[in-house]
């Protein structure tokens, strides 16, 4: 038996109390909220007409969307004043160009995509860091702009129903007095609030929740601001209402309401739940007027904004990438990190709900008739079903646009492409296309942004995400349903094809939709719990290290690098190190300690991926324990081969070490001299190894890599001797040495030089650190693997070595693979092979892909856990 480091365990965890699943729980509220919304809206749209609405739309007078759009002005100009006043309580002194880009940008944002503490704030936390403020600092900004927020709507909400109760208490069959009782409750927050501040009390905590309160003036300024800001936001929707609506501070208790619960939904944009609560609470209006005033104030109100922060991003981004703009350009780049992000993120959502939806709205037939002419039939049957599953794809896809991936990025370009294709071959719905084009310019100029890659096996998606992805389908379903709803069902529809066969169209369209949701719903919440990545503790690498000194081969240090899991063996005296990516735990290489205990590691390895759905992995074996492997069921394939320079007899003499001599010697004429350095010294040296190392980087357009190699990390190099190189007193080249107390390998981990060395300093290097290694009395030398080389090219090789000989020998322009093995063949070395060893079939592409994505991924030269990568002693494995 065998047994995972404590700290780290892939096991069962230590015993704690269960947390509360807080984001499942504020899905499922926001859920029931919707079910609720969707009842309340059958229940009262039941003899509605889509043309009824349609009509009430195009009545909605000229002057009543500007006085909309006056007073939404001032809503979002109260808005940034909440900014203002936050950045004065905390101190800080920002000009008023970023106070009010950041409170406009976040606002247009979180009024879109719902959670608005959480996207507006990340909005926040983006901009206001980037310009001096710190992550606690931006942390109580966000919490005193939610305070400004929630005390207005205290106060307006109370003052509505103290004063004037709204006729939806009686529609709910609420006693007025009640209400009255809950208006006056309510005022007692922005009271208590205000008198919090004349105490001069600074701040009130419980448990972890903090509260920031302000002197009296700002908490007046507050209060005020949020007055203004709810009072103009309500009046942006009432001005759009007819004659039949009720006073105005009827209004703003409904209005006040609806605003809440669709904020607590955590529906995008409130998106049904805000409809139903002004359905319910406005009676007197007739339902067609009463839509058509919402769809009105949601353009003016969420979506104008929304598209000016988005063409705000566009014109940064083209301005920025101008080369004459430099000093322009240092400006606004910081700006396009932080606001192209969210900004396109919800610009793709948006437009792959409007695809969704307009695929649940009859088409216009004059259009139809006219694209009928241009395009036969089923080009626009299948045009309507592309375009509801490319708004699907997109909406999905928007939560990985904020996340910066660049692959997402350029599948949602493709994407709009396409929706603007389809938009017009399905109904020649202009307005769908133009919108599609203007993200697509958005995303393309903003596109530098984004360059993140991404991670194999990657998390799709949060609860609150696959919530608001599911708000839209239901919104899509729902909107079907009502339009269609004369229409009686048989199954006949579902094989009519026709020109007025809008009803089969949206029928066809909604299943497929609902169906890919619901598939990748549980794809996501039925595969196995992924296992967090951890690092192994001081203790733990304490004991690595003892294991790997008695141990001959050299490259075992890799797991002092502190980024694999550690299993050790019940005695202790073997472990394996591995790391998991996606679905692959993959091993570095064999078993390292007691050959007894190796069998028992490999088969604990293969039952714990067993346990967690998981593949087995083993990277860069030899061939001595094949055989163990198979009997794990596993096929193994050749990576490479790695070459062992015998040091028994090495030296320079002799004619086939002439071009080595002859180098050797230039260098030493040169003035470069070679050293061993450890201990104290490297620790003293360590700050131009750095220098070297940045140079050795920058010059190859490369970084840092791990868990098959090592990276500049000064904990895990203080561990090591290393080989310096000096050109005078500079030192322009290092290698840190893997050694052992068996002196059965030498080999060398990084390599770097600075980019102006001389010519020949490597060799100098290798020759140098060869010379010594014979000295000490080292068997070999490891200059390390040679990848794909030595495989079998015949007609019946298997089909891994023909495409790997082939890519040995053609893909120069991917990799020097040739030129590799030819520089390390110089020194005379023998060859061995190494493998990888997975499950066969389709699990060996997938195993290849993981290693490939975890060998390549890229590592900070930060320290992940300073008390967890405490430097062991120096000699611990160089004596």
């Amino acid at each position: 038996m065998s047994r995972v480091s404590t700290s780290f365990t892939a096991g069962t965890p230590p015993a704690r109390l269960p947390s509360i699943p807080w984001r499942w729980l504020v899905a499922l509220a926001g859920a029931v909220l919707l079910a609720w919304m969707f009842w309340a809206m059958h229940q009262q749209l039941g003899a509605l007409r889509l043309v009824d609405v349609q009509q009430a739309w195009h009545a909605v007078p000229l002057s009543s969307v500007i006085w909309a759009g006056l007073a939404t002005l001032l809503s979002y100009v109260a808005l940034m004043g909440y900014d203002a006043l936050a950045l004065r309580q905390l101190g800080h002194h920002l000009s008023a160009t970023r106070t009010c880009l950041a409170s406009f940008v976040a606002t247009a944002i979180g009024n879109n995509v719902g959670v608005a503490l959480v996207s507006a704030g990340a909005v926040r936390m983006r901009l206001y860091s980037n310009w001096g403020l710190s992550a606690s600092e931006v942390g109580v900004l966000i919490g005193i702009v939610g305070t400004t927020f929630g005390v207005g709507v205290a106060l307006c909400g109370g003052l509505a129903l103290l004063l004037e109760p709204p006729s939806m208490l009686a529609t709910l069959q609420i006693n007025t007095a009640w209400g009255r009782a809950a208006g006056a409750l309510l005022l007692l927050i922005p009271a208590g609030y205000l008198g919090l501040a004349l105490r001069g009390a600074r701040s009130l905590q419980w448990k972890s929740w903090v509260m920031h309160t302000p002197g009296p003036l700002l908490a007046l300024g507050q209060i005020l601001l949020a007055v203004v800001d709810l009072g103009a936001a309500s009046l942006a929707l009432w001005v759009l209402l007819p004659d039949t609506a009720p006073a105005w501070p009827v209004f703003l208790g409904v209005f006040v309401l609806a605003v809440v619960l669709g904020v607590v939904s955590h529906v995008p944009a409130g998106l049904g739940v805000f409809e139903a609560v002004m359905i319910l609470g406005l009676p007197s209006i007739a339902h067609e007027q009463l839509l058509a005033s919402i769809l009105a104030y949601r353009v003016i109100y969420y979506f104008v904004p929304l598209g000016l922060a988005g063409a705000l991003g566009g014109a940064l981004s083209l301005k920025g990438s101008f080369a004459g703009l430099k000093k322009l350009e240092a400006f606004t780049q910081p700006l396009i990190n932080w606001i192209a992000p969210p900004v396109v993120s919800v610009a793709v959502f948006v437009a792959g709900t409007l695809l969704l939806l307009s695929g649940s709205l009859p088409a216009q037939f004059d259009r139809l008739s006219l694209l009928l002419t241009l395009v036969p039939l089923p080009v626009i049957e299948v045009s309507h079903l592309a375009g509801s599953l490319i708004g699907l794809a997109m909406v999905v896809l928007a939560h990985a646009l904020y996340r910066r991936i660049r692959v997402a990025h350029q599948f949602v370009s493709w994407l709009l492409v396409a929706g603007v294709l389809v938009s017009l071959l399905k109904g020649v719905d202009v307005e769908e296309a133009i919108i599609a084009a203007l993200v697509w310019v958005l995303l393309w100029s903003s596109r530098a942004v984004f360059d993140r890659p991404a991670r194999m096996g990657l998390r799709l998606l949060g609860p609150e995400n696959w919530f608001a992805v599911a708000a839209v389908v239901s919104a899509t379903i729902v909107l079907g349903l009502f339009s269609y709803k004369h229409v009686d069902y048989s199954a006949d529809l579902w094989w009519q094809f026709a020109l007025r066969g809008d009803a089969p169209r949206y029928l066809r369209a909604a299943v497929l939709v609902a169906g890919l949701t619901l598939t990748m719903a549980l794809w996501q919440l039925l595969r196995p719990q992924p296992v967090e990545r951890e690092v192994p503790s001081t203790n733990d690498l304490a004991k690595v290290s003892e294991i790997i000194k008695t141990w001959p081969v050299a490259d075992a240090a890799l797991a002092l690098l502190g980024d694999k899991r550690i299993l050790f063996d019940d005695e202790e005296d073997a472990f394996l190190m591995y790391q998991v990516q996606g679905r692959s735990w993959v091993v570095m290489g064999d078993p390292i300690g007691s050959p007894q205990a190796a069998e028992r590691l490999v088969w604990r390895i293969r039952e714990m991926t067993d346990r967690h759905g998981a593949r087995p992995v083993f990277y860069q074996v030899g061939d001595t324990r094949l055989g163990m492997y198979a009997d794990l069921g596993l096929v193994a394939i050749k990576m490479g081969e790695e070459a062992l320079v015998s040091l028994g007899q090495f030296s320079l003499d002799g004619p086939h070490r002439a071009n080595l001599r002859r180098t050797h010697r230039r260098a030493q004429r040169d003035g470069m001299s070679f050293e061993i350095v450890s201990g104290a010294q490297v620790a003293d040296l360590m700050e131009e190894f750095r220098e070297v190392s940045d140079s050795w980087l920058r010059s190859k357009g490369a970084h840092e890599k791990g868990f098959s190699l090592g990276r500049f990390d000064e904990p895990y190099l203080r561990h090591f001797r290393f080989g310096v190189v000096k050109h005078g007193d500079q030192i322009v080249a290092f290698a840190n040495l893997w050694t052992a107390d068996g002196k059965g390998e030498l080999s060398i981990d990084l390599m770097r030089h600075r980019h102006d060395a001389p010519d020949g300093t490597m060799d100098f290097l290798f020759t140098e650190l060869m010379l010594w290694g014979a000295h000490e009395g080292y068997a070999f030398f490891n200059l390390g693997m040679a990848p794909l080389a030595g495989l079998d090219s015949r007609p019946l090789a298997p089909l891994w070595h023909r495409l790997g000989t082939a890519l040995f020998r053609n893909g120069e322009q991917f990799y020097n693979f040739q030129g590799l093995r030819a520089y390390k063949n110089k020194f005379g070395p023998v060859w061995r092979s190494r493998y990888l060893a997975a499950p066969g079939g389709i699990g060996l592409t997938g195993a290849l892909i993981d290693v490939a994505a975890l060998v390549n991924k890229r590592m900070s030269t930060e320290r992940v856990d300073q008390s967890q990568r405490d430097p062991l002693p120096s000699d611990s494995v160089a004596s």
